[in-house]
């Protein structure tokens, strides 16, 4: 039987084609989506108002928070259909679709209504004080109590449509959201047009993920002859099979990313003590640093379709191929970008704020993030092949190594020793020791198929 476009590009097609039809589309969504949310940052920037900014800033943990329902249903589900498309069981895929989508748009309401009702203690625990309330308030309500659900869904259905190989439409629908956002900010932030600051940055936010999520249904619905992908409610389920695959993953992938809040929370705090311009040039600064997270992150998932098809299907030779290929294409790009923060950070922190205090914090935060990046591509490759292959213990394993055991410890100790700056020098520590652990699995992993063992036969 001839082999379809999907199973052509899984099987056949030269390693750097299928990384760059895969990947290359997932890694400029990532960084549009950078563009997206250093959007907010800059144009509440233009303001020269380091409250506003403030705000911004305190409220990114929350949204951060997204991405834990986002990996619990997006990764984790995905990761299913991608081993099940290898294995041609092509019921799961569907159902596993079903599954993840109706669970994303459950946990996405609870999420929005839990922060709603406890805004109160939500507000001291992200560090507001009486002049950033407001600010942070008038975002939070755009981007989480009105924006949560179609936030988590348009970034779920990426996922999908991801799993089966169609990275350019799942890139599309997200940087369709993300380009109008960056239209949007200017006319509801800045004075000449609507002048709502913080709070009408994150009102074109809720508007550009609205539309991201109807591309997907078009798109879901335009292609329902040719996609495994349901979003009907007749393949839900909550078969233990299927509900135990998406968790195995999902759980892990889910954990990592509130630990991830959980330590921006406790940063926050920490440079919360030193006032509105220290939080804002610490924002900028978190901002800046997305861009070689998401080039890392968007490679790690971008390839993940292929590394799950290959491994199920039993093909470790060609599954092995692409991880190598895409660390050193990840590697030398960050290297680059990493020389390009350290040189010049005061000038990349102008671009966001006038205003020299912040700019003054701002550097120092930079250089010491930069440090890190190199370090922070082994990481994230690491845990998208243990996603990617089902090993989702291996994945939280470093997820709590990482901010446990080194990170948020090493938050206390550096800000203790070197007070205020000591803060942004804490991954570095952290994922210096954590990209030498990746090493060492990622080669057990690789001796054990090689050996034609199955790490993981629960994954099947």
């Amino acid at each position: 039987m001839e082999k379809t476009q999907k199973e052509r590009l899984f099987e056949d097609v030269p390693i750097p084609k299928a990384v760059a039809t895969l990947a290359v589309p997932t890694v400029l969504s990532s960084l549009v989506m950078v563009l997206y949310n250093l959007a907010d940052t800059y144009f509440v920037g233009m303001l020269n108002n380091p409250v506003e900014n403030a705000g911004v800033a305190l409220a990114a943990p929350v949204l951060l928070a997204f991405n834990a329902i986002n990996n619990l249903f997006g990764v984790g589900s995905s990761s299913l259909m991608s081993r099940s498309l290898g294995r041609k069981d092509y019921d799961t895929v569907r159902r596993s679709a079903a599954f993840g989508f109706y669970g994303a748009l459950f946990f996405g309401f609870v999420f929005s209504l839990g922060c709603t009702v406890f805004q109160g203690p939500l507000l001291s625990l992200l560090g507001a004080d009486s002049s950033t309330t407001s600010a942070t308030v008038g975002y939070l309500f755009w981007t989480v109590t009105l924006g949560a659900v179609p936030a988590i869904l348009n970034v779920v259905m990426a996922y999908m449509v991801r799993s089966e190989g169609a990275s350019m439409h799942a890139s599309i629908g997200t940087m369709s959201g993300c380009i109008l956002n960056m239209i949007l900010d200017p006319i509801f932030v800045l004075p000449w047009g609507l002048n709502m600051g913080a709070e009408g940055a994150g009102c074109a936010t809720f508007i550009s993920n609205c539309v991201a999520c109807l591309y997907f249904f078009v798109l879901l619905a335009a292609k329902r002859k040719s996609t495994y992908i349901s979003l009907s409610p007749r393949h839900f389920t909550l078969q233990k099979n299927i509900v135990v695959s998406v968790f195995a993953v999902g759980i892990p992938a889910s954990i990592q990313n509130l630990l991830n809040v959980t330590g921006m929370t406790i940063l926050n705090n920490f440079t919360a003590a030193y006032g509105a311009t220290a939080i804002a040039a610490m924002g900028i600064s978190q901002k800046v640093y997305t861009v070689p997270t998401q080039v890392a992150m968007g490679l790690s998932q971008g390839i993940m379709p292929l590394v799950s098809y290959n491994y199920a299907s039993g093909n470790v030779r060609r599954m092995k191929k692409t991880i190598t290929f895409s660390m050193k294409i990840a590697l030398t790009f960050l290297c680059i970008l990493a020389v390009l923060f350290f040189l010049l950070p005061g000038l990349i922190i102008h671009l966001f704020i006038a205003d020299e205090q912040v700019i003054e914090y701002g550097s120092h935060f930079l250089r010491g993030f930069s440090l890190a990046m190199p370090f922070l591509v082994v990481d994230f490759m690491a845990v998208g092949v243990f996603q990617a292959v089902g090993l989702g213990k291996a994945a939280l394993a470093f997820a709590l190594l990482r901010k446990i055991a080194l990170e948020i410890p090493a938050l206390f100790i550096l800000n203790m020793l070197i007070p205020l700056y000591g803060l942004a020098y804490a991954q570095f520590c952290a994922e210096l020791i954590l990209a030498s652990v990746a090493v060492i699995v990622l080669r057990w992993l690789f001796r054990k198929l090689d050996a034609g063992g199955n790490p993981n036969p629960a994954s099947y």
